[in-house]
């Protein structure tokens, strides 16, 4: 039996389609209003639908229904907080070169590594490094933890190499403009 909660949650998503399909929004495309939604929400996560749809000139429920639109289409994966984790104590970020014994282990390796919580980002990439992924770590004696404790006794990673980061200087998304093929 489904919950009161759920039951409310299914028919709003559903009044959500059909006033997508209503209004002749193409649910498969993005125009430059939803690529307007997107590029504020990047730079300032916090702010209402309402004070969105004032800068794009639609309504605040226009902008709920397109991003309902773009995570339909799975553009939009979530909301993140941003942490700064230095002034937490985790001083350390560091970029792993990972080998691997063979490269069809890929996805074995991954799932291993997915489980320990101080890798946060992990890249299949091709060149001299099987994995590209970064850590990061409250100090050098957690870092060398991590990597002989945890990192190394994946099966199928033969070797790494460490890239200490001493400065972040960047951390953006890119400038989203016109949609690409319109």
């Amino acid at each position: 039996m489904i919950s009161f909660n759920k039951k409310a949650f299914l028919l709003k998503e559903i009044k959500i389609y059909h006033f997508i399909m209503d209004k002749n929004l193409e649910i498969d495309k993005i125009d430059a209003t939803d690529l307007k939604i997107l590029s504020i929400l990047l730079d300032d996560a916090h702010l209402p639908y309402t004070e969105i749809g004032k800068r794009v000139h639609v309504s605040g429920g226009t902008v709920h229904v397109r991003m309902k639109k773009l995570e339909h289409l799975g553009i939009v994966k979530g909301a993140q907080l941003l942490v700064d984790l230095t002034k937490l104590g985790w001083d350390i970020s560091a970029f792993l070169g990972i080998y691997l014994d063979k490269s069809s282990l890929y996805e074995e390796v991954a799932v291993q590594l997915e489980k320990i919580p101080e890798v946060v980002n992990i890249h299949y990439t091709t060149g001299i490094y099987s994995i590209f992924a970064k850590i990061v770590c409250r100090d050098t004696q957690h870092l060398r933890q991590v990597l002989h404790d945890k990192i190394q006794k994946v099966g199928g990673i033969q070797r790494t190499e460490t890239f200490i980061s001493l400065e972040e200087r960047i951390a953006r998304s890119i400038p989203l403009d016109e949609p690409q093929g319109t």
